[in-house]
């Protein structure tokens, strides 16, 4: 028999902890550690000035592949005129990992978290830990995808007001020990209403905000009839969707509740932005030919941008971007994060 209890803390206590901006970790061992390595970025705290490398940083973009997330970092660099020396090029920082893809574009870094839950709270935990160690302050997460929308129109751009998983339970659920433990699922409001402040009425499509739901699974758990399982029908489908848009749901996809929720509980303010490739009450398969679904993978971008310009216009830096080389400490330790992280394939 599991036990149930809830992982949150008072907003007193999250006022008091978090005032200087700061990315705190709820785990006392990292500080008794002779290094912390981020096996699934090829990072090291010992093997790598993380603060040097990563102490400017002020937005975290995540997508799920990296393809789409090499594309952005290309795409902001231009939208914030980033420049890069002469003779150099944008590099995957976490190549050796062979899981995740990362660009650092000044104050911006751009990553690949792959599909599902699992793989974004692997990304998460070290990314936190990232901030932590390069004592970044007041850092936004934004996570930037693609979704199924819900009597949504493909194309059409969602910002998630509020994550909910397939239970329509506000949060997230973890077993920890043999016990149920459930973190909230919240996202930034403020960040909510400012992203939707930057849609303009020349974008040739709407962007609206609304409840997420986030499943674990790509076919039964959305509901889906073309999965290589299926013992509902057609009709059990259409009365569970309209159950979720009668509930407030816009759209569905893979990460929300996790994102939410491990943001929220280290302190972070984070936003999600995805664009829907098809409304699934016409159907679950995505018909939309590929020249249109890239153009519509750009939207969620082009709105993500909006904001990190507005922000840096404001701090004064929109203009005054330098990059920074990459710092190894340790060349022992860096190979031996290497090593590391290649035994974890």
């Amino acid at each position: 028999m599991a036990w149930i209890y809830r992982s949150s803390v008072s907003e007193d206590e999250e006022r008091d902890e978090y005032n200087d901006g700061s990315v705190k970790l709820r785990n006392p061992n990292i500080e008794l550690m002779d290094q912390d390595i981020l096996y699934h970025l090829a990072l090291g705290s010992g093997s790598h000035d993380l603060h040097e490398m990563f102490g400017d940083v002020k937005f975290v973009c995540m997508g799920g592949t990296p393809k789409r997330m090499e594309t952005f970092a290309h795409f902001i660099m231009d939208e914030i005129g980033y420049k890069l020396p002469a003779g150099t090029q944008l590099q995957d920082i976490s190549a050796f990992s062979y899981r995740y893809s990362m660009y650092k574009v000044g104050p911006v870094l751009s990553i690949s978290h792959g599909m599902g839950v699992p793989s974004v709270g692997i990304l998460l935990h070290e990314l936190i830990k990232l901030m932590y160690h390069a004592k970044v302050k007041d850092p936004i997460f934004m996570r930037i995808g693609t979704c199924g929308g819900i009597g949504v129109e493909g194309g059409t751009v969602v910002i998630t007001e509020d994550a909910y998983d397939g239970l329509l339970r506000n949060s997230y659920e973890l077993a920890i020990l043999g016990k149920i433990v459930h973190r909230p699922a919240i996202l930034d409001k403020r960040l909510v209403r400012e992203l939707k402040s930057l849609a303009t009425q020349d974008d040739p499509y709407d962007t609206i905000s609304g409840k997420t739901m986030c499943t674990y699974d790509f076919y039964e758990g959305q509901g889906r009839l073309d999965g290589a399982f299926c013992e509902f029908t057609e009709t059990d489908k259409m009365a569970y969707l309209e159950k979720l848009r009668d509930f407030g749901v816009v759209n569905i996809e893979m990460e929300c509740t996790i994102f939410a929720a491990l943001t929220h509980y280290a302190g972070i303010k984070a936003a999600i932005v995805c664009v829907t490739l098809l409304d699934r009450l016409k159907g679950d398969q995505v018909m939309a030919p590929k020249e249109v679904m890239n153009e519509w993978q750009q939207r969620p971008q082009i709105l993500v941008s909006r904001l990190i310009k507005k922000h840096l216009a404001q701090m004064g830096q929109l203009k005054s971007l330098a990059s920074t080389p990459s710092s190894i400490k340790s060349p022992r330790r860096f190979k031996l994060v290497q090593q590391e992280s290649e035994a974890h394939e």
